[in-house]
């Protein structure tokens, strides 16, 4: 069917609208994204073929993915990605956390909220008169003190408004110029940071030196006791899920996984033996419990994948609380050896144990106020009024209204922010560590996307890079999938 000369005239005008468009997504994406595929598969190296140097690029096939699974840096920097992820299940508490305040408005005449004006206020100008008479006070004192006001003050004059604007301002900020600002206070000896902690740590070797031994290396034990109670609370939660048709046996079996992956890991901790036979125990326990569990017959049956994503959130919350009070049992462990010889603060971005749980710290702090924060904001927002008030009628305290109204209805949006956030994850830390790193030390904060930079631009190896910029795709792509599978469900539901 011919056009008309109007209609031709119409489709002209709307290519030209549309054409720029069209054209850079075919150069700066669509052609890249094909070129680099082709580039996985072949030799290309910038040290053997270029000007001066009459090598041909040859097709090599797999052998670029092959090299890759051999290399031992690939799997050092996949598992330095993974453990950056791990700081997932505290940022996204700390922005539900965060939204839950923000939520409330203390715009009033409240005494208490009045109380904490007057405290916050009072601490600036006394923190401010101590440094005009001279005063060892670290600048990072006032800074909290004076944040702490301001944000306090602005909240009760102006409410939740203002409240939102300041928790959220921090995102605007550059990332570089976030990440300069956070290396100069993780300084080992300019940096406030450490110059608040240094007194304290002083204090506080000196308190250990003088208990005995015993009892400072028993807080390992008390450690392995909260892993082993966080094992059973979740056992618990999986097999009340499972006795009430909430959870099927697919996210029995993931979330069991993720659950029981501390004790697993537990040799490769390094902690004391009597905390190991403490969590070898419990999960022993623990799964013969989950057995008896499952295997009793139940009166609501489910899918397989039922509760899939709850059981995978509420799993690997936990997982990480267990490592991080083992990782914390290890430190009591070491403890009295330590202070003997005084306690020092660490060096952080230098201190090849401490670079990425730096790092964690500084996304923990950015994930508070961030986009994630606000889509929480948008749940709670969501939730009827109607279930408060009856959870009130029931005698519903505080912590209940919140595991039973308040969790739940904001599970679809948990689900959507994990995902992303593990894709992000899976993607992210270039800039983090080309800016405060670079890698280091040891290689212990290179990620899979510094490896891609550095084995492209820094080395010359194109094919070789291509293929794991290949194989980080691939592993988004297996996250892309399991949304696509489960992720719309719990959002509609």
């Amino acid at each position: 069917m011919s056009l008309t000369a109007r209609e031709r005239k119409k489709l002209a005008v709307g290519l030209a609208f549309i054409g720029p468009n069209i054209a850079g997504f075919l150069i700066f994406i669509l052609f890249p994204l094909v070129f680099s595929l082709a580039m996985a598969f072949t030799n290309w190296d910038l040290r053997l073929h270029n000007i001066f140097k009459g090598n041909d690029v040859r097709f090599v096939g797999l052998e670029n993915f092959v090299r890759l699974f051999r290399e031992p840096d690939f799997f050092q920097y996949l598992g330095n990605t993974l453990f950056l992820m791990m700081a997932i299940p505290f940022s996204v508490a700390g922005s539900l956390f965060a939204a839950i305040l923000l939520s409330q408005d203390l715009r009033g005449g409240d005494r208490r909220v009045w109380g904490g004006v007057l405290a916050c206020a009072g601490l600036v100008v006394g923190t401010g008169a101590l440094v005009m008479v001279g005063a060892k006070v670290t600048a990072m004192l006032l800074l909290v003190g004076g944040v702490a006001g301001i944000v306090l003050i602005g909240g009760v004059v102006g409410g939740r408004t203002v409240h939102r604007t300041l928790f959220y301002f921090p995102h605007f900020t550059a990332g570089v110029a976030t990440f300069l600002l956070w290396k100069k206070l993780y300084s080992p000896h300019t940096g406030p940071v450490n110059h608040a902690l240094r007194p304290i740590l002083t204090q506080f070797a000196g308190l250990v030196t003088r208990l005995p031994v015993g009892s400072v290396r028993a807080l390992a034990l008390f450690c392995a006791a909260l892993s082993a109670a966080v094992v059973l609370f979740g056992v618990r939660q999986l097999r009340r899920g499972w006795r009430d048709g909430e959870i099927g046996g697919l996210s029995i079996a993931l979330g069991s996984v993720l659950l029981f992956a501390p004790v697993v890991a537990w040799p490769c901790c390094g902690g004391s033996a009597g905390a190991g036979w403490v969590v070898v125990a419990t999960a022993v326990v623990a799964g013969g419990m989950l057995w008896v569990g499952i295997a009793k017959p139940r009166d609501f049956t489910c899918t397989l994948d039922r509760g899939l994503g709850h059981g995978l959130i509420v799993c690997g919350a936990l997982m990480v609380v267990q490592f991080a009070l083992l990782g914390l049992g290890n430190v009591f462990t070491d403890l009295p050896a330590m202070s003997a010889d005084g306690l020092n603060p660490p060096e952080w971005l230098t201190q090849y144990s401490w670079a990425k749980p730096s790092i964690m710290i500084m996304g923990f702090w950015a994930a508070i106020g961030s986009n994630n924060m606000l889509l929480y904001l948008a749940g709670l927002s969501n939730i009827p009024v109607e279930l408060y008030e009856a959870a009130d009628i029931d005698g519903a305290s505080r912590v209940q209204r919140f595991w039973n109204v308040t969790w739940p209805q904001l599970a679809p949006v948990t689900f959507f922010i994990l995902v992303m956030a593990v894709i992000h994850g899976l993607q992210g830390g270039f800039e983090m560590a080309r800016t405060m790193t670079r890698g280091g030390p040891a290689g212990s904060t290179t990620t899979l996307s510094y490896y891609v930079y550095t084995q492209g631009f820094e080395t010359g190896r194109l094919g070789y890079a291509s293929a794991v910029a290949w194989t980080l795709f691939a592993l988004v792509f297996l996250v892309t999938l399991f949304n696509w599978k489960f992720g719309n469900r719990y959002t509609n539901d």
